[in-house]
């Protein structure tokens, strides 16, 4: 029996939420409406490079778009870029990046499927390794791939044409990795079980989703249909999320942990992580925008409802509840965690030396900086110098960096 699907237009309102680009909505509207005919799911393309084995919340923009489809009915298919991964995606580097062993893919990949199912339908998710069809190809096949393609064309991408004005080197494998991920794109289309009707990416993906709706087109395979999610920006409220930056929560943080990130970012960006990172209905997350304009509903309350339902996200409503207690009673009662991490650490060293060192600042410098704005503690009392030494005791000191960053240190 055909599945049922929505109304055209009422499936366009779900997909577009949130996107960036849509190539094109006139293919989009066809295809849908044909899906519907026919009684057929479209077949939705995301493809994953396992470059690092933590997912953090800027990836799930993405995968929340393929969860819209996947509630549309549509057949989303989770691409693991083992061969891609070897080259290394350029987008947005302003350097070559470092390339990793198959070996160190594969682990990666293994964590990417334990957390992804957080936010997709496991039965309704087709995984595929892009090895299958892009290792056969060999040398010949790769020469013949890249006479598809001109240089000119490759440059026209932002990053290569900004690292190549500033003088900034370009590896030759760089230039083909959009090539290879439009491959992906033909020979998934021409799978029976798989297919390609639609590929989403970030916004910074949006070339080589073009290129391979080009590559299809010159091979005679029915174009896709590209739609991008924007880049998440991290708890800094500038950078786009990365764990590199430090500005980032990852799927697999603790309950604490998600909501105290969350607490922290600035208010002005809880409005975008409410509508790419929740399902609060768009109405809905305006309406509090001008409650907040207005006066009448204070931002604390809202962001609290953001890190709940993220906490709820990944680990159930009782934890999401449990860390929002916690978080009242730390930060708004001036308790302490009921879980503090303990460091070993041999001594004497200056305090600015041990705040690293302890992993509560990532550098000497912002350690020196937030002893000088009187934002570190030790055993409860403010510390003012950052060149105080702790000696050697019995008991571990317990050290507190900003509001929400705490550690127990033992000096030996």
């Amino acid at each position: 029996m055909a599945a049922a699907f929505l109304p055209v237009d009422e499936q366009l309102a779900l997909l577009r939420r949130g996107a960036v680009d849509l190539v094109s909505e006139a293919d989009l509207t066809r295809k849908l409406e044909r899906s519907r005919a026919t009684g057929k799911p479209l077949a939705v393309k995301a493809g994953f490079d396992p470059s690092s084995p933590d997912l953090h919340l800027g990836h799930t923009v993405l995968l929340r778009k393929m969860a819209h489809f996947q509630r549309l009915g549509h057949r989303v298919v989770f691409l693991i870029g083992d061969f891609t991964g070897m080259i290394g995606d350029p987008t947005g580097k302003k350097a070559t990046r470092p390339q990793l062993t198959r070996e160190e893919l594969l682990a990666n990949a293994e964590t990417y499927a334990r957390q992804v199912y957080k936010i997709l339908d496991r039965e309704a998710t087709v995984v595929r390794f892009n090895s299958q069809w892009l290792a056969p190809m060999g040398a010949e096949g790769l020469i013949r791939l890249a006479a598809k393609w001109t240089l000119a064309r490759m440059m026209e991408r932002d990053d290569f044409r900004s690292r190549w004005k500033s003088e900034q080197p370009i590896s030759i494998h760089e230039l083909l990795y959009p090539l290879v991920q439009g491959k992906d794109s033909v020979e998934m289309a021409k799978l029976p079980d798989v297919g390609c009707d639609v590929e989403l990416g970030g916004h910074d993906q949006i070339f080589n989703l073009l290129v391979g709706r080009d590559l299809m087109r010159e091979e005679g395979v029915e174009p896709q249909v590209c739609l991008t999610v924007p880049l998440l920006v991290g708890l800094d409220g500038h950078e786009k999320m990365s764990k590199s930056l430090g500005n980032a929560i990852a799927v697999e943080d603790p309950p604490r942990e998600i909501y105290g990130k969350t607490m922290s970012i600035p208010d002005a960006l809880m409005w975008d992580w409410l509508l790419l990172l929740t399902d609060l209905d768009a109405a809905a997350i305006e309406a509090r925008k001008a409650e907040v304009g207005a006066g009448v509903l204070h931002p604390k309350r809202v962001k609290q409802e953001l890190a709940r339902t993220l906490v709820a996200q990944f680990h159930g409503e009782a934890a999401a509840a449990e860390a929002e207690a916690e978080f009242e009673r730390i930060f708004s009662g001036g308790g302490v965690p009921d879980e503090i991490p303990e460091r070993s650490i041999r001594g004497p060293q200056p305090l600015h030396w041990l705040l690293v060192e302890a992993e509560l600042t990532p550098s000497r410098k912002e350690a020196q900086r937030m002893v000088q704005q009187g934002a570190v503690s030790i055993d409860g009392e403010p510390v003012d110098s950052w060149s105080l030494e702790l000696a050697p005791r019995a008991e571990p000191y317990l050290v507190k960096v900003g509001k929400r960053r705490f550690a127990r240190l033992r000096i030996v």
